[in-house]
């Protein structure tokens, strides 16, 4: 049985970040979404329905995978957003001919037979088809990510990473507190003077993972591969850092996507960065409204802000955007897609996608410049800025991404 993994119309609850990648492609835990539902179901990860303005892009970048490949033929198609687990996983499999599981008049997944033309006639025809109401939860916002992260990264651990014969040797004066809730990939170096604590949750460290005297990492806790933390680094629970990162000063309870780099001192807390970010040396930012009162956060669909039931929330940070020396972040704040912010002034509530400045004197950045300034970056680490890419950045630039 083909199993499909499909991206809904809720793809705009999680703007910034979902312009540049398939819902299925956020990262909670250790693990991408569509990647856990596939280790649930026995499946191809690769096998997906994007939305119609990233199709192009990921048909460039994943020569291999199957993508919006709509052969009339039987299947099983799984929502992203779905939590999966077990029970749900069996659900799915038993699934009979022309029909469908929904839990609150959402789909969670569809089998049927059908003549499919493109990712929005998919999306229409599997509304029509029988349901049958269960119990599931989805993941609706960015935020939630954040807030189930520690809880994530041990149910990963357990379910993919745990070894009880795992046996590793370190360096002379490497600290480890509860080596059997330590994971580490092949190639990784920790230098002499670092503490690795997984006491109360497991730390992974991936392939190649360099990790530099005097850190400090406290589980749970992944961090991706070629990926480096910096001298006396304070990584702290709740952190999940993508593939080739490098991450210095002060991080907690945050989601870092690969090739992104916090390298020098300062506080990011509770917080998902995109990819090819940069902060700035001393860049910090709040997680936490001086009242103690719930955070706030600016949601694209609504366009205003709406309540995220949570207490402690940072930022949220679309892909290639960077801030300036010395740069401070308000509490809950959205900052867009490929922004360029320095100065004094408090960066705060939303910052629009290709905004140029310091963030009560905001100006456009010029599409010419920062496809100068993305080139660069990705050459550092030996990646093009493709005419695909450049022509999905134009399209966020004009506002023209659309549902």
């Amino acid at each position: 049985m083909r199993i499909v993994i499909f991206d809904d119309q809720s793809i705009g609850n999680f703007y910034p970040l979902t312009f540049t990648r398939s819902t299925g492609d956020m990262r909670v835990g250790i693990l991408k979404l569509r990647q856990r539902i596939a280790a649930f179901l026995g499946s191809d990860p690769h096998d997906i329905i994007v939305n119609k303005n990233l199709e192009k892009l990921y048909k460039e970048r994943h020569q291999d995978w199957k993508i919006n490949d709509f052969a009339k033929e039987d299947a099983i198609y799984v929502n992203s957003r779905i939590k999966i687990t077990e029970k749900l996983a069996d659900q799915i499999l038993a699934l009979s001919k022309e029909s469908s599981l929904v839990s609150d008049n959402q789909i969670i997944a569809a089998r049927f037979y059908g003549d499919i033309a493109d990712a929005d006639d998919f999306l229409e025809q599997i509304n029509k088809i029988s349901q049958t109401e269960t119990e599931a939860e989805f993941w609706n916002h960015t935020w939630e990510f954040i807030a189930e992260n520690s809880e994530y990264i041990k149910k990963d651990f357990d379910d993919f990473f745990y070894d009880k014969d795992n046996f590793f040797e370190t360096e002379m004066g490497v600290t480890v507190l509860d080596p059997y809730n330590i994971w580490l990939g092949d190639g990784c170096k920790i230098a002499p003077g670092v503490i690795v604590d997984a006491s109360e949750g497991p730390v992974i460290l991936d392939e190649n993972v360099t990790v530099m005297p005097n850190a400090v990492i406290i589980g749970p806790c992944y961090i991706g591969k070629n990926s480096k933390i910096k001298v006396a680094a304070k990584i702290y629970e709740g952190t999940t850092i993508g593939a080739t990162c490098k991450i210095g000063g002060e991080v907690e309870e945050s989601i870092i996507s690969d090739f992104s780099n916090k390298q020098h001192d300062g506080f990011l807390g509770h917080s998902y960065l995109g990819e090819w970010v940069n902060l700035g040396a001393d860049t910090n930012n709040s997680d936490l409204k001086n009242n103690y009162g719930e955070v706030k956060i600016y949601d694209y669909v609504s366009k205003k802000k709406i309540s995220s039931g949570t207490q402690f929330l940072g930022m949220i940070m679309g892909d290639h955007s960077k801030t300036g020396i010395n740069s401070t972040i308000n509490t809950g704040t959205v900052v867009g897609v490929g922004c360029n912010l320095f100065g004094r002034s408090l960066i705060s509530n939303f910052i629009p996608d290709f905004s140029w400045g310091e963030a009560d004197n905001l100006g456009s950045y010029r599409f010419e410049k920062f496809c100068e300034t993305a080139t660069r970056v990705k050459q550092r680490r030996d990646k093009v800025l493709t005419d695909c890419e450049k022509e999905l950045y134009k399209k966020i630039s004009e506002k023209e991404f659309t549902l």
